[in-house]
């Protein structure tokens, strides 16, 4: 069966807003939304696709572009990767130049159940910020702690992860409501970082999974609207895509500054593995906001990272 390789772009406007096309019925996915784009000729490189995709689709000039997600998807009938670019500058007005609909909504109204299924990752993808935070020193001193996460909120930070493991279940949880506040505030969510079992009932936007939890689990955590989990290879990547989670933590990119020769992944290997992950994937390990740009140029979602967040 041969590998089609299709090119998309996220076009977002000045309210954040972004353009989908309804695809005509009687073709494969008919009937459906989708991010317009389509099938590289041969030859063509992703970003020349794309940009004739887009003029002769909905009669755009693309001018800037960045990678937002690369999805490899088989349908059972035909095996697709979909490569996925947020379209950062454009010159000319959207219009369906096929006959097709056109819409623009913002990527939290979007349904996944109206697109294909290789496009549902995307939506997500949109929906992520760039940054996540994963809480650093001090759970034991909630004053302390919560100044910290008080500062990191007010530098733009919009996903927080409350990473405490020795804190015993009810500080744990007392903590949780006072940071949950804290980020509703500032329009940022909460993410838990416990036994799926022990958080149940506690204050969060959504829960994070450890290696471990991950390596148990026969199904997604249905109580949360947003899950990820902590990866380190191809088949951790590959289980959290099978179990429909929303974004997986790789890492770890550069080793420990206490364990200078361990083992790490590095660039190359990191974009390898994303380039097959089917879901968003934010970089970890040793990183700061000046790894950001590389991280995304790699395919990633972002950075994740504590001291890079947390202390600056």
């Amino acid at each position: 069966m041969n590998l089609i390789h299709v090119v998309a772009g996220a076009i977002q406007d000045c309210q954040g807003r972004v353009l989908i096309a309804r695809r005509p019925l009687g073709v494969h996915q008919g009937g459906l939304w989708e991010f317009p784009g389509g099938k590289l000729e041969p030859g063509e490189l992703p970003l020349q696709g794309l940009a004739r995709e887009l003029e002769e689709e909905v009669g755009i000039r693309v001018q800037a572009t960045r990678p937002l997600i690369r999805l490899p998807h088989d349908y059972g009938d035909r095996r697709l990767v979909l490569e996925v670019h947020r379209v950062t500058a454009y010159a000319g007005e959207p219009i369906g130049r096929e006959g097709q609909p056109l819409s623009w909504r913002h990527p939290d109204d979007l349904d996944p159940r109206a697109f294909p299924a290789a496009d549902r990752p995307i939506i997500t993808a949109l929906r992520l910020p760039s940054r996540y935070l994963i809480t650093g020193d001090d759970p034991a001193e909630p004053a302390v702690f919560l100044a910290r996460l008080a500062g990191a909120l007010a530098r733009g930070i919009e996903l927080v992860q409350l990473r405490a493991h020795d804190l015993p279940d009810a500080d744990y949880a007392a903590l949780a409501v006072a940071a949950r506040d804290l980020c509703r505030r500032q329009g940022a969510r909460l993410l838990l970082n416990r036994d799926p079992a022990r958080a149940w009932g506690l204050s969060g936007d959504g829960l994070h999974l450890t290696s471990q939890l991950l390596a148990g689990l026969r199904e997604r955590p249905l109580a949360w609207r947003l899950v990820g989990a902590s990866c380190h290879d191809a088949e951790e990547l590959a289980r959290a895509a099978d179990l429909g989670l929303d974004y997986a933590l790789l890492s770890p990119l550069r080793p420990k500054s206490s364990q200078p020769g361990a083992p790490h992944l590095g660039w190359e290997r990191f974009a390898a593995l994303v380039a097959d992950a089917r879901l968003p994937v934010y970089a970890l390990g040793g990183l700061g906001p000046e790894d950001l740009d590389q991280a995304i140029d790699r395919g990633g979602q972002g950075i994740a990272a504590i001291r890079g967040f947390w202390s600056v």
